[in-house]
């Protein structure tokens, strides 16, 4: 099984000081992906520069040609299905075809309140999503669309021409419940993990190995319930919140043993953070770019 390597930039640099290079950089090194963080603010950065991930993608779109880019991913916590397909149209038109949507649930960080609501439940944050997701999908593939749901409406929405990528760009969907599994077997061109978050504080390498096998069983699941193959949707793991942290990227060796223990499950797409100093990505970037370079070769990829 062939697997590709993706990387994740965040926004978190000035596009002129450091942004632009990197992104141009990740073609040169052959990335499949360049994704980015679709968030207000995150975590231990909340307090430093952090740019918004439309324009970022939009910027990175026009400085490259080859890599494709995408979100990582995109959540209701601040948007909205009809206003965000207007986005992804011109951004899917403006990168000559080359973007994909990754979106999950989203979870309870600064997002989650930053317009003054109050903090969805699990059980809120999922049946917002059980609409989000087909509510975009059809905006992203019809001329026209009228919708009244619980939690998003459209009246009317035109979004000529479409998308570049027909009948729409892809959906790579991250979840790891029931409901959010249906929705990825149904919609998903692709499934997103970041292995099981219970496990990160004080789980082991081989327990993280056994929770992702039972997520791709899960899903193997959802698909048999809408009639699709288990092989279809791709599969794909953003790394660093596994038990091993950033260790697989100490070494190529170390990556090339972490990396295809997660093939053999039948992960199709991996994707690691690009290094950021003083930080829980902070890696060394001669190794990193060794890792672009060599991994693959020696994985079959």
């Amino acid at each position: 099984m062939s697997l590709r390597l993706s990387t994740v930039i965040l926004p978190y640099r000035r596009w002129q000081e450091g942004s632009r290079a990197a992104w141009q950089r990740a073609e040169q090194l052959g990335f499949h992906t360049g994704y980015t963080y679709d968030h207000l603010s995150w975590r231990t950065f909340r307090d430093g520069p952090w740019f918004g991930a439309v324009p970022t993608l939009t910027a990175a779109a026009a400085v490259t040609d080859r890599l494709r880019l995408g979100t990582l991913v995109t959540s209701p916590n601040f948007r909205h299905p009809v206003t965000l397909a207007k986005e992804l149209i011109s951004l899917d038109d403006i990168s000559g075809g080359r973007v994909t949507l990754g979106v999950g649930a989203g979870g309870t960080g600064f997002d989650a309140t930053v317009l003054g609501q109050e903090p969805w439940t699990p059980r809120e944050r999922a049946d917002r999503f059980a609409e989000f997701v087909p509510l975009l999908d059809r905006l992203l593939s019809e001329d026209a669309v009228t919708y009244a749901g619980d939690h998003y409406s459209a009246h009317e929405a035109r979004n000529i021409p479409g998308c570049v990528q027909r009948p729409r760009l892809p959906f790579a969907v991250a979840a790891t419940g029931p409901r959010g599994m249906r929705l990825a077997a149904r919609y998903g061109q692709a499934w997103v993990t970041t292995g099981d978050p219970a496990l990160y504080e004080e789980g082991t390498p081989e327990q993280s190995l056994r929770a992702v096998r039972g997520q791709i069983e899960k899903l193997a699941v959802a698909c048999a319930e809408v009639g699709r193959e288990a092989a279809d949707p791709e599969r794909v793991l953003l790394t660093g919140f596994t038990p091993e942290r950033a260790r697989p990227l100490e070494s190529v060796d170390a990556f090339v043993d972490f990396a295809g223990r997660y093939r053999e499950l039948g992960i199709t797409e991996i994707v690691v953070h690009w290094p950021i100093p003083d930080s829980d990505f902070a890696t060394d970037e001669k190794v990193f770019e060794r890792i672009a370079q060599e991994a693959l070769p020696q994985l079959g990829g």
